[in-house]
């Protein structure tokens, strides 16, 4: 999903109007679950070590293992 803005929901309120529910279409729940886990990713590899553009290059032209 490239940006929450592009979520269509549709909310179930209650008799004073509040919203109590939101309703996605399937492929939205879906496109939020891989949000969810890319960044549950992203979080736990947070400390892990980087390598720059031109390392990676250089690795896989010689065929190192990353």
């Amino acid at each position: 999903m490239s940006d929450a803005t592009d979520l269509k929901p549709d909310f179930i309120t209650d008799e004073s109007g509040q919203k109590k529910a939101v309703v996605l279409s399937f492929d939205q729940y879906q496109e939020l679950l891989e949000d969810l886990d890319d960044l549950a990713t992203i979080a736990e590899r947070r400390g892990e070590s980087t390598i720059g553009h031109e390392e990676l290059e250089r690795r896989l032209r010689d065929g190192e293992s990353l």
